[in-house]
């Protein structure tokens, strides 16, 4: 039922959601201290722009087989662009290899402890490096993510919340709204998280299910503005550079260990010659395949 309250009251809004987190959390392998702080760090950097659903048995495979850092650090490049498999965008494997390296190198397998120093990490950027901070070591730090963001614009400001970077007017906000206590700020960054992603959706938000629709400004208002527009349009799939990188990928994964995939091979993948070069050629320079002198290519060694 909708309360009168005219501001939202983000105390009470932060036990509400407290309370539905307990109850409604996916239970994702890397939730509930079950997780290493490594796994924590590997569970972010393949959830980005990638549906947790699909994470969870790449993830699952992937810590069984490298558990730490130091057993990343010193698998084969084959081996890890392989592992990655359909998550997209491969360089992140390698950048997560990359971050591996360093853990294992110089900071003896353990992730540091300080935002400063995760940030430095090869692959970590601001979101990865708080949500390290506040899910593995439970640090009181605002995390502030696509669905964070669209949560706290919706409720507090009664707008719709259109993507592109954060603006300091929401990174202010989401510091302000943070609870005191280090328990409480984790809690509200992995419960506005999970609201996002499963009920406070951008197209088609489950209003009747929100346990704070009671003081959402955005419902109250009349959702004004939802699914008007995208700060960008959605990128098409087919036909694209990403596309032809994803079925050279694709085909050399599929290869028995340590198989090359023929120039003639590869030319059978993509008509279009020209963009078939350029992919390979760009694939080439990110490391994730080697084009031998005959013209064949192979997963890096």
């Amino acid at each position: 039922m909708m309360n009168d309250t005219k501001n939202p009251n983000a105390a009470d809004i932060a036990l509400r959601l407290a309370a539905w987190w307990e109850t409604a959390a996916r239970d994702l392998p890397w939730r509930f201290g079950r997780a290493s702080d490594w796994g924590v760090l590997v569970s972010e950097v393949m959830s980005q722009q990638t549906q947790m659903s699909r994470v969870v048995p790449y993830w699952t495979a992937w810590m069984e087989r490298w558990p730490d850092a130091r057993a990343l650090a010193g698998a084969p490049k084959a081996e890890v662009i392989t592992a990655w498999g359909r998550l997209g965008y491969p360089r992140r494997a390698l950048r997560l290899q990359e971050c591996a390296r360093t853990v294992a190198e110089q900071y003896d397998n353990q992730l540091p402890h300080t935002y400063d120093e995760l940030l430095a990490l090869p692959g970590v950027g601001d979101y990865t490096a708080s949500a390290v901070m506040s899910f593995a070591f439970g640090e009181r730090i605002a995390v502030i993510d696509t669905n964070i963001r669209r949560v706290i614009s919706r409720v507090f400001r009664g707008e719709e919340s259109f993507g592109g970077a954060a603006s300091p007017v929401e990174r202010e906000t989401a510091r302000r709204l943070l609870p005191e206590g280090e328990r409480g700020a984790v809690v509200w960054n992995q419960s506005v998280m999970e609201l996002g992603a499963t009920v406070c959706t951008a197209k088609a938000p489950l209003c009747d299910r929100c346990p704070i629709a009671g003081q959402c400004v955005f419902l109250r208002n009349g959702r004004p503005g939802l699914g008007e527009r995208r700060t960008r349009p959605r990128q098409r799939f087919q036909g694209t550079d990403r596309q032809v990188r994803g079925l050279v990928l694709n085909a050399l994964r599929e290869l028995p260990a340590g198989s090359v995939l023929e120039r003639e091979q590869a030319e059978r993948l993509w008509k279009d010659r020209i963009q078939l070069d350029a992919c390979i050629a760009s694939l080439d320079d990110d490391g994730l395949v080697e084009m031998l002198p005959d013209g064949s290519l192979r997963l890096p060694q």
